[in-house]
């Protein structure tokens, strides 16, 4: 069957079950939610004056008594500097468990050690917002049994809650915890902020481990997990390094171009009438788009404007503008620079928010509903502004979901930053490979070579042009660019599907096929 954007979608997946088509962006709430499953958290208890403390974490991992065919999630707020994952997989597998379903809430460049228990029936599944490195590669090449699925942060949380991802054990990090399990990320020497994708872990798994290089006394304050949800507290020598969670993606650009794009982008802002008192703005995790919030930044100076809110993955930059006073509050569901901790712990309008606040669109209280501005990134985006972010130039997973879609469905402006081509590869292009936002999401896109405007936006075009904003039809920039580029060669896949890109909603807005070797 196909989706309503002419995607091919299998009615069912051996490994998933039945899937149900993307109709559009809204179109499954509209039709009401009422009769979605839902399940509820396990019962738990434990006797008075027990001790939850383990001497280690494979001792913490045993006492849960891990089986096979068992789901294990974890958080990835250290990013890049994480070493919890991959010691928990290494600890299951020593134990003999296999046929696991990894949940994480991302996957990083730091967990490429888990590839050898892919290979061997460990790990058979994979859950996750973001894949990257050679673990993306070897999942394109299908070296996973069972195809694996990519969801938004706020659906991962709706499949958390409906049963759709149903957790038997989350290890969590945590930079500060104490003997009975209340921790935070926002103190100790691997602080590294916010803990918003661990809330629902901790609320539904029915084994949660919390584990921490940092045991204070009782109680640890703030608590981004609760002591009621704690099974095992473990005291490890190190949890990684937060240094390595300001690398890569989520470092403002230096880049001449991507400056230029960024500057771009904050004149359509500017001038697209969304750039007023009482404003809340977010931007994404790539370089080009935290650039934007540099020249919002002096525009709201110059122009005097007060914001509301800035939502999302928090930078030191956000913090400045919060500090300034050009925004009356954060809220921080994930810190993109250690430093932010610090505003978090003593700041009371830097709020730590769940992901399922965040983004789940299964609840009457979603914040990215309330967005006014967002500037988003795309490795890819075709001339009916679907965008990609998951997959390559050669079609392996290298990017994440996270939460574009999720953005981008609520916020009254979405702008899609990315230059015209990469290194004689066109970004903007007649079809993307894989879809993970649909077009209706997007308003505007800004390159190098040009701003072209949604033709749903006949009003923002309009605002656009009146300031002197040149627009160009997205059609004439991806000929534009193919004149530069050469038409791009096709991907050459098998027909077997590896993966799915579940849309916010959980219907199938792509599939993923397996990489031709």
């Amino acid at each position: 069957m196909k989706n309503i954007l002419q995607r091919d979608i299998p009615q069912e997946l051996e490994g998933i079950g039945v899937l149900e088509p993307f109709e559009g962006a809204f179109t499954k709430l509209k039709k009401g939610w009422m009769e979605e499953a839902t399940v509820p958290p396990p019962n738990k208890a434990k006797l008075p004056h027990s001790n939850k403390v383990c001497d280690n974490l494979r001792e913490a991992i045993i006492k849960t008594q891990p089986k096979n065919g068992m789901t294990v999630s974890f958080h990835h707020h250290l990013r890049a500097g994480d070493s919890i994952l991959v010691e928990s997989i290494k600890i299951l597998a020593d134990l003999g468990i296999k046929d696991i379903t990894l949940a994480s809430s991302s996957l990083t460049s730091a967990h490429v050690g888990i590839l050898p228990y892919l290979k061997d029936g460990t790990i058979t599944q994979i859950y996750s917002s973001g894949i990257r490195g050679e673990l993306g590669k070897a999942l394109a090449e299908g070296v996973l049994p069972k195809p694996f699925v990519i969801h938004s942060h706020g659906g991962r949380v709706r499949a958390v809650h409906t049963g759709r991802i149903n957790i038997d054990l989350t290890v969590l990090a945590a930079s500060a915890s104490d003997i009975e399990g209340n921790a935070t990320g926002s103190h100790g020497p691997s602080a590294f902020g916010s803990m918003g994708y661990a809330a629902i872990d901790s609320w539904y798994a029915k084994q949660v481990i919390v584990v921490s290089d940092n045991i204070v006394d009782y109680p640890c304050v703030p608590q981004s997990v609760s002591q009621n949800y704690i099974d095992y507290v473990v005291k490890v020598d190190s949890i990684g390094d937060p240094s390595k969670i300001a690398g890569g993606t989520t470092r403002i650009t230096k880049a001449p171009m991507d400056l230029q794009i960024a500057r771009l982008a904050a004149q359509v802002i500017e001038h697209s009438g969304e750039l007023k008192d009482g404003f809340s703005f977010q931007v994404g995790a790539g370089g080009a788009s935290l650039a934007v919030a540099k020249y919002i930044r002096k525009t709201m100076k110059r122009r005097e404007i007060k914001g509301s809110f800035i939502l999302g993955g928090i930078t030191s930059y956000g913090v400045d503008m919060l500090n300034e006073g050009l925004f009356r509050s954060i809220f921080d569901v994930q810190s993109f620079d250690a430093a932010v901790s610090s505003s978090l712990i003593n700041n009371p309008f830097h709020i730590e928010i769940p992901a399922g606040l965040y983004a789940n669109p299964f609840n009457c209280g979603c914040m990215t509903n309330k967005l006014d501005v967002v500037v988003l990134g795309a490795l890819e985006i075709d001339t009916d502004f679907n965008v990609n972010v998951i997959t390559g130039s050669e079609g392996y997973v290298r990017g994440a979901s996270g939460g574009h879609s999720d953005t981008a469905s609520g916020a009254n402006l979405t702008v899609a930053v990315c230059p015209s081509f990469r290194g004689r590869i066109p970004i903007v292009k007649e079809n993307v490979h894989t879809i993970v936002t649909p077009g209706e999401s997007i308003d505007v896109l800004v390159t190098e070579r040009g701003i072209c405007v949604n033709p749903k936006r006949p009003d923002l075009k309009e605002n656009l042009v009146k300031s002197g904003i040149i627009v160009k039809d997205i059609k004439d920039l991806a000929k534009e660019v193919e004149q530069i580029t050469g038409k791009a060669k096709p991907i050459e896949n098998e027909d077997r599907i590896v993966g799915v890109v579940e849309y916010r909603d959980g219907t199938i807005i792509d599939v993923i096929r397996q990489v031709k070797q």
